[in-house]
């Protein structure tokens, strides 16, 4: 059975596929009435599950007339893809920012669900059982390399 954050990611994928303008504007408590739940519950959802490493742009205003805006971010282009990728795992990257990254591949179909699982455990901290700071570099090391094959893959190179 799903656990209270699972079901409100969903809700708020699913409200947002339906949005025509692909932008999703709720408030905190609304949702958090709506799933009988405290907002930083709301908060913690938002803050884990729509993250820029999965692929989503997210404004937040606080107080009486606060809300969240939420937009998915569709990369039509190969090349702005890359450069934007490129740069959220920078010189280092961690293990939930590497996933965050694997799950919107797989997402906006640029891997399969079996590429997918192959890229995580290749970055895993499991396979890179070395020190944090060098790990999370060797594991921005392997994720670009990895993304930079998937590139030149798509584009026929």
């Amino acid at each position: 059975m799903a656990n209270v954050s699972d079901v409100i990611e969903q809700y708020i994928k699913q409200v947002l596929s339906e949005c025509d303008d692909g932008v999703l504007e709720i408030q905190r408590s609304e949702l958090a009435k709506l799933f009988q739940c405290v907002p930083s519950q709301i908060n913690y959802v938002i803050s884990t599950r729509f993250t820029v490493e999965k692929g989503y742009k997210v404004e937040s205003k606080r107080g009486g007339g606060g809300y969240i805006r939420i937009q998915k971010i569709e990369w039509t282009c190969p090349k702005s893809w890359y450069d934007n990728v490129m740069r959220l795992i920078g010189n280092r990257v961690t293990q939930v920012a590497a996933e965050g990254i694997i799950d919107q591949l797989e997402e906006q179909k640029h891997v399969t669900e079996r590429e997918g699982r192959l890229m995580r455990t290749v970055v895993s901290r499991n396979v890179l059982n070395v020190p944090t700071p060098l790990r999370d570099q060797l594991r921005a090391n392997i994720l670009r390399a990895l993304i930079t094959q998937l590139l030149i893959r798509e584009e026929g190179g």
